[in-house]
């Protein structure tokens, strides 16, 4: 058995996991999905002061002292379990990123878009936080999502603290050696792998180990039995 730490992405909450930490607790494993601050029902959280430190400290507080963890990131999620990996010590066994890859010490999540992408998402924010785009606007990204996880997307997710874009990611960033690192690529992410970006490179090879997944970029949502069952398959065959 193995215990899960399940963190979600932008706009999503501890809600988004729940199917796939079903489909774990029916392999045998103590699945623990995690809704972030300022997201979700803890969206009456969301202050100006909500950054990267404050997801740090989510997922470590939510780790508390249990051992033998996997902590799974899915997309936005991979800048704080990156700066958490590197601070649970023994504690972590196994680090998954889902469609996504870790971030480098000093990286944010701008860093990702070009200048004028970034700046068009500045002028979209209420409040601080930043909306969930309409889905016709998410192209390819929504494969095999079906009306139901969509509507679901459309009403459950809340708009997503942006200082947590804005920061860069502090030091540490480097899990112990021994830490098994796996990626779920999901089939945008898994096509930019077989192109070989070179900002992909470091995880597209030994140590790192990779499960393909051919769906959409929220694998939780439309293929959550499957998404489940790489995650068991990671477990047992490190």
């Amino acid at each position: 058995m193995s215990t899960f730490i399940l963190v979600p992405g932008a706009w999503l909450g501890a809600w988004a996991w729940a199917e796939t930490a079903e489909a774990l607790r029916e392999l045998g494993h103590d699945p623990r999905p995690v809704t972030l601050t300022g997201l979700a029902e803890r969206a009456g959280e969301a202050a100006p002061g909500v950054d990267l430190d404050t997801h740090i400290a989510d997922i470590l507080r939510f780790a508390g002292t249990a051992g033998d963890l996997t902590l799974v990131a899915h997309s936005y999620a991979a800048a704080p379990v990156t700066g958490a990996a590197a601070r649970l010590g023994s504690q972590l066994a196994r680090v998954v990123y889902v469609d996504s890859a870790p971030f480098a010490e000093g990286m944010r999540m701008l860093d990702l878009m070009p200048p004028d992408a970034a700046t068009a998402l500045r002028g979209q924010l209420v409040d601080g936080r930043l909306p969930f785009p309409p889905l016709d606007q998410l192209s390819g990204s929504v494969t095999g999502l079906g009306p139901r996880q969509r509507e679901l997307l459309r009403t459950s997710a809340t708009p997503h603290p942006f200082g947590t874009y804005e920061q860069g990611l502090p030091a540490p960033v480097e899990p112990g050696p021994d830490v098994d690192r796996v990626l779920v690529a999901c089939e945008d992410f898994a096509t930019m792998l077989d192109a070989g970006v070179p900002a992909l490179a470091a995880v597209n090879g030994p140590p790192w180990r990779r499960y393909d997944l051919a769906t959409g970029h929220w694998p939780m949502l439309s293929e959550p039995g499957r998404l489940a069952g790489l995650l068991d398959t990671a477990a047992k065959s490190t």
